[in-house]
């Protein structure tokens, strides 16, 4: 764990929230300001603007070329020296300065074409009382038409400028207010966000404290009453603590099954010891009990590796394996001449051991191929879909035999029958094909086969996690 990185997923949402509103409300003053000072900036432009298209309708010029201000002031700012408004008159042969540009020092405005407009800013000036300052500067280009005589016709320019302290002043109390709601808004929507990350991950929370109850005892398994986006993580945790006990239950009933069929052969064997017998009746009795217990410990030990399955196995393609076992079942029952036919969906496989699908496709195919006359029928599709799990499995073995009786299916499916007790023929090796397919939480039915007319065995796996 390097240092700072939170090890809570609250803090690490919090944190990533927080940086991600910080980042939000900083674009957003930012824009906000912008926008502000592009619309102050605007009206000062507009408000210039009128200015100087007063002075181009209301100025005028005296007979030596003198300009003569409109006699209604636009503005009795520019009456005031220093007022921070201030107009200027280019002429060809001079200009005219407002009296409230006298001091300060201001640009000088160069003569633009008729019509034309510009407007800069800000501009540096030297104020009144020789303090630096700024201003915007409009510029008209204007023609003065002295009554239609095209020969006294001459051009001048109007400027107009605007010194930044009352834009500044109002840029400054907007950018404050702003800041002040925004910062307001976030502490706001953080303590929101804080409260919505608490809410959301309750139900986490409480899937680790079931997860908790379980490890101490007190409930053998997680509840049903989780999220929609939590239920895969629970059912696997749910599904992972059976299997475990399962594997835990069959281990223990194996072990004890083992040591009771121990105890025949150690018994046999105290007792002749007991019995003083001769040393090659011993030898025989030794050697005839130990190859028992061998049997037995060899039969113990295979059921055991039968009877349970990885919960997470790797998927197995099914038509490679089912090849292989019909091939060598082709051989050793060459003289019927049985053709064993597949229907295999395109992409379906076995989630599971590749011991558990050898022996559940070679018994039920061994057994198919034994009672039929001509014809073997596999069949392997996805069965029933649930949502994000992977999809059920069907498996079914057809053949034109004789059949079985319904009476006698229950019987060939009874948990705990010897191969030698079954009923003959149909039945040899499905107790293996029952333990398997409970493992998997299958079911297996046995019915008339609708298509070849013998006998059906059909596997049905349920969606798996």
């Amino acid at each position: 764990m390097s240092w700072g990185q939170p090890r809570s997923l609250q803090a690490r949402q919090l944190l990533a929230a927080s940086l991600g509103l910080l980042a939000f409300l900083a674009l957003a003053g930012y824009a906000l300001d912008r926008a502000f000072l592009e619309t102050a900036e605007s009206n000062l432009y507009q408000r210039m603007r009128s200015y100087a298209l007063a002075f181009a309708a209301e100025g005028e010029f005296a007979r030596n070329g003198e300009f003569i201000p409109p006699f209604q002031s636009v503005d009795p700012r520019l009456e005031m020296p220093g007022s921070g408004l201030y107009a200027e008159v280019v002429l060809p042969d001079g200009h005219w300065d407002s009296p409230s540009a006298m001091g300060p020092a201001l640009p000088s405005g160069q003569m633009l074409p008729a019509r034309a407009e510009t407007f800069e800013g800000p501009l540096p000036i030297t104020e009144l009382g020789g303090r630096p300052g700024e201003a915007y500067r409009y510029g008209y280009g204007v023609i003065w038409d002295a009554g239609g005589d095209a020969r006294a016709e001459f051009p001048y320019t109007i400027y107009i400028l605007q010194d930044t302290t009352a834009l500044s002043r109002q840029v400054g109390v907007f950018r404050a207010t702003l800041w002040r709601y925004l910062g307001g808004a976030g502490l706001v929507l953080l303590l929101l966000q804080g409260l919505i990350l608490r809410w959301s991950l309750r139900p986490l929370r409480r899937v680790i404290e079931e997860l908790k109850r379980v490890q101490r005892g007190i409930t053998s398994r997680m509840s049903e009453q989780h999220p929609r986006e939590l239920e895969p993580l629970t059912d696997s945790i749910n599904a992972f603590i059976e299997s475990e006990r399962e594997n835990l239950d069959r281990q223990r009933n194996t072990l004890a099954d083992l040591a009771h069929s121990l105890k025949t052969p150690l018994a046999v064997l105290r007792a002749r010891l007991d019995d003083n017998a001769a040393e090659h009746e011993l030898r025989e009795d030794v050697d005839l009990q130990l190859r028992r217990m061998n049997d037995l410990v060899s039969y113990q030990l295979a059921r055991a590796a039968s009877g349970g399955h990885a919960l997470f196995a790797a998927p197995i393609a099914i038509e490679p394996h089912a090849e292989q076992i019909v091939r060598g079942l082709e051989k050793v029952y060459a003289a019927k001449g049985v053709l064993c036919e597949f229907e295999i969906s395109p992409g379906v496989q076995f989630h599971g051991e590749p011991g558990d699908l050898q022996e559940l496709l070679g018994n039920l195919l061994e057994n198919a191929f034994k009672w039929a006359q001509s014809r073997v029928l596999l069949t392997v599709k996805p069965s029933e879909v649930a949502p994000n799990r992977r999809p059920g499995l069907l498996l079914a073995v057809d053949d034109d035999g004789p059949g079985i009786p319904q009476d006698k299916i229950a019987l060939i499916l009874q948990r705990g029958v010897r191969g030698d007790e079954r009923v003959h023929g149909h039945g040899i090796g499905l107790a293996i094909v029952q333990d398997l397919v409970r493992g998997y939480r299958g079911t297996v039915d046995v019915r008339p086969s609708e298509e070849l007319g013998g006998a059906r065995f059909e596997v049905q796996l349920p969606p798996g996690l």
